[in-house]
């Protein structure tokens, strides 16, 4: 069975290409995302 699951996933692996969308939302989420350190902690704020 694992033979099965492992040629499959090999040949849809190059045809995998993310939308436009995806990658300009990724883009502009981590254009957004600051990290704060303070004192031994992190913070994390979404500034939009």
């Amino acid at each position: 069975m694992a033979k099965i699951y492992s040629e499959n996933s090999i040949k849809n692996l190059n045809e995998l290409e993310p939308r436009k969308e995806t990658v300009n939302f990724i883009l502009n989420y981590s254009k957004a995302l600051s990290v704060i350190n303070c004192n031994k902690m992190k913070f994390e704020a979404l500034l939009n």
